[in-house]
């Protein structure tokens, strides 16, 4: 399976970005899928996922009302519905599928196929 993340940009602080990541290869519909998240000089940090039906795995508390994460299996797609956003959620995204059965945050980093990212930037 094949990912590609886009949709990042440069937003002013409260502004909204939605992100998009096309699954190619397989049918997205075979895995859950989340999105990851890497700022400057930090490590990469989960921030939400979908289980294959689309249920809700988890999601990071700095951002639980402000980002909304769904799925599209019809059209092989993800989303990161953002909001209200931060200087400090400044980073590069990743969107990150796996075929394990709603898998924890580890688990997709451990053993998710990674797609390449997109930069978000937040002015402040």
């Amino acid at each position: 399976v094949q990912l590609q993340a886009f949709g990042g940009g440069l937003v002013p602080a409260g502004g909204s970005l939605t992100l998009s990541c096309v699954v190619s290869g397989r049918s997205v519909s075979r895995y859950s899928m989340a999105w990851f998240r890497r700022a400057p000089g930090e490590e990469r940090e989960f921030v939400a996922g979908l289980g294959k039906s689309g249920g809700v795995i988890d999601s990071v508390d700095s951002v639980k009302v402000r980002f909304t994460m769904s799925r599209d299996n019809a059209k092989n797609m993800v989303y990161l519905q953002m909001n209200g956003l931060k200087p400090e959620d400044t980073a590069v995204y990743y969107c990150v599928s796996s075929s394990i059965a709603g898998p924890s945050a580890s688990q997709f980093e451990r053993f998710g196929s990674w797609g390449q990212g997109t930069q978000v930037t937040v002015s402040s």
